[in-house]
């Protein structure tokens, strides 16, 4: 009897400690499995997706424009300006434009001050002029105006020659100036610019050099 008391005190004894062995273990086994889960979700989050259309841009490589401005010729005064422009984009970069643009100068203040002399007849007064000149696409960036609505940018600057008829002459004239450009849509464009016309006459009876500046603001399409 004593014996049958023992073994099954002994029993109980292993079963106890076998428990007690299996608990930590399980335990364990559910802590691996709580903490995959867990770190699924963190892993592998259900992100959505954004779609974003890209703007279809347009390949042409010529453009024509309009342009109206202020000429201030070199005593004649600041007069109005209007021309238009022909370009071609010889590479992103690098482009070809042709201007032509037309004017009418005001009078002199040795004219205004002397009340009555006038050193040009009136369709002396009239300047046009013309060049060829070769521009350079510089610091290419982008405006935003909020988040949805934002447009391409880049200033530019430009030199070339050309003819410059006043006063009934013709005077070869060198051209060099810098501009910003707006895109307002892919194929129309904004531009506000400056140029500087350099030519020498002789209308005072002296050979003088003259720096006459415009400052513009043009329109252009692409096609």
């Amino acid at each position: 009897m004593e014996n049958r008391v023992q073994r099954i005190f002994l029993t109980a004894s292993l079963l106890s400690a076998l428990s007690l062995f299996n608990v930590p273990a399980f335990a364990a086994e559910q802590s691996e499995k709580n903490d995959d889960g867990e770190l699924g979700k963190i892993i592998t989050p259900d992100i959505e997706r954004r779609h974003i259309k890209e703007a279809d841009l347009d390949t042409e490589n010529f453009e024509v424009g309009l342009y109206y401005g202020v000429l201030s010729l070199e005593d004649f005064g600041a007069n109005p300006v209007e021309g238009i422009s022909f370009s071609y984009h010889i590479t992103e970069d690098l482009f070809a434009q042709a201007n032509y643009g037309i004017s009418k100068t005001q009078k002199t203040s040795y004219e205004l001050l002397s009340g009555g002399v006038d050193l040009l007849t009136k369709d002396q007064r009239n300047l046009s002029y013309y060049n060829i000149s070769l521009g350079y696409n510089l610091l290419p960036g982008q405006v935003y105006i909020s988040d949805k609505w934002h447009f391409n940018t880049g200033v530019y600057f430009i030199a070339g020659a050309g003819n410059t008829q006043f006063a009934e002459k013709n005077y070869f004239t060198y051209n060099l100036g810098s501009g910003f450009k707006f895109y307002a849509t892919d194929w129309m464009l904004l531009d506000l610019s400056m140029r500087d016309y350099s030519f020498t006459h002789q209308l005072f009876g002296v050979s003088k050099k003259t720096n006459n500046l415009e400052s513009r603001f043009g329109l252009s399409i692409f096609f």
